[in-house]
């Protein structure tokens, strides 16, 4: 009975006695920081020390956004191991992609010490943004309007606009806020492409709907096309936001055709223009819009008004209601032709044939043939020019690749299958002499070598 209390009291005064007495203590870190080279690089640093030997830091960091699943990347910072250590890494935006300005960034260290102790830090966060701009904010519900140029009332002027076509889209398309989407606005478009790598120069906006930002740059004449261009691409971050997966895919048409009826009515000019492909028969297969648009300015505008023309027909045909159920059907992982049929009963070749019936033009020509699928060309939302003759923009979510102003293809002359038979010959009896004069050359060097006196060295 002496043995179980005596073996009690000892089990108690271990449980009270400080952890330190059996395990190492956790690493302290100091000096957490992150410093920005706008839009560059992002460098992480922090002092870490311990009671052993350092032996292991490991950075984990990342920034907030949509994804399929927890995504933490790690990096290993070079140190000499020692119980006080300052240790730094570099996350270089031009070799991972550069993240939109007003991205989350958050990281936090992992340290191990010589006795295998484990500390990880507290998580921390910090907003991509460059300094140079003073920033200011306005918000009014889901909207967080970010600006540095002008007034409050041209400020209040874009983020009204904003808010109408929050609302547009909830009432016309089902496709409703959720989550607080943030504004930042750039005095002009160089500053703009000073603040995202790897943009065209003529790029005047996108959308980023994994981090609820767009970005815009909008000089205060420009009032009007910036009106028109914030809606549009809060419209492509709500179809992000309702079609996210990992398993479908939104078809170009689709997702430009909405963005561009939540402008409103086309301008003029793009009207005409849609007007001309309907009388001349020179519309665009939907098909052939599914996967993205041509690079040729003319197509590429008539594209946008046409995906533009075919969601219209759509909402105004079957209603919201089944708008939203096509968007959730994509979501859901099947093809856009599955969708089509679930939802409204036909196929797009079929909606093709709906949609020129609803708009008086010619039946579509049907092609024994397969049609051909197109590779992707995405176009930012370009710079308002002035004199131009189409004023109608669109936006991708997804870095651009090319220029409305690209020149057309040449046709390429016919490619032989090889060499021509006197330029084969020709290489081959210069093959030959050269390798004639190397076999003399070799038999030379036998030959003398063969000649010279043996013996040994004379003492």
């Amino acid at each position: 009975m002496r043995i179980k209390i005596f073996s009690l009291l000892l089990i108690t005064v271990s449980l009270l006695l400080p952890t330190s007495a059996f395990a190492s203590s956790p690493a302290d870190v100091t000096n957490d920081r992150v410093a920005f080279d706008f839009p560059i690089s992002a460098t992480f640093g922090a002092t870490i020390t311990a009671k052993a030997e350092i032996r292991s830091i490991v950075l984990e960091y990342g920034n907030e956004q949509q994804t399929c699943g927890d995504v933490i990347a790690k990096a290993f910072p070079q140190f000499t191991p020692g119980t006080r250590v300052d240790a730094e890494w570099v996350w270089e935006m031009r070799q991972s992609g550069s993240l939109p300005p007003g991205a989350k960034l958050w990281w936090r260290w992992r340290v191990t010490d010589a006795n295998g102790a484990e500390t990880v830090s507290d998580t921390k966060t910090a907003i991509w943004l460059d300094d140079v701009h003073e920033w200011k904010t306005l918000t009014e519900g889901l909207i967080n309007f970010h600006w540095y140029r002008g007034d409050e009332s041209f400020a209040r002027d874009l983020l009204s606009a904003a808010q109408n076509g929050l609302e547009f889209n909830e009432t016309e398309s089902g496709l409703v806020a959720d989550s607080p989407i943030d504004i930042y606005i750039y005095g002009n478009t160089n500053d703009l492409k000073d603040a995202v790598l790897y943009e065209p120069s003529w790029t005047g906006g996108q959308a980023f709907p994994d981090q609820d930002i767009v970005i815009l740059g909008i000089s205060q004449t420009d009032l009007d096309w910036g009106r028109n261009s914030i809606v549009h691409e809060l419209t492509h971050v709500l179809v992000g936001h309702l079609t996210f997966s990992c398993l479908g895919d939104v078809p170009t048409w689709l997702n430009e055709g909405l963005a561009v009826y939540s402008e409103g009515e086309l301008d003029p000019a793009s009207q005409q223009q849609l007007n001309d492909a309907i009388q001349n028969d020179t519309l665009l297969s939907i098909r052939s819009l599914s996967a993205g648009f041509s690079e040729v300015s003319d197509k590429a505008y008539l594209s946008y008004s046409q995906s533009y023309s075919v969601v219209k027909f759509l909402v105004e045909t079957y209603g919201q209601e089944k708008m939203t159920a096509l968007l959730t059907s994509l979501r859901d992982g099947v093809t856009i032709d599955e969708a089509l049929n679930t939802v409204y009963g036909f196929n797009v070749e079929g909606l093709e044939d709906e949609w020129r019936a609803g708009i008086g033009a010619k039946p579509r020509a049907v092609s024994a043939q397969p049609t051909a699928q197109p590779t992707a060309t995405f176009v930012p939302t370009i710079v308002p020019v002035s004199g131009f003759q189409f004023s109608q923009v669109a936006t991708p979510t997804a870095i651009p690749t090319s220029s409305f102003g690209a020149q057309q293809p040449t046709e390429e002359a016919p490619q032989q299958s090889g060499p021509p038979l006197w330029l084969t010959l020709s290489l081959l009896g210069m093959c030959c002499v050269f390798l004639l004069l190397i076999g003399v050359v070799v038999l030379g060097f036998i030959a003398r070598r063969g000649n010279q006196p043996q013996g040994g060295k004379n003492g």
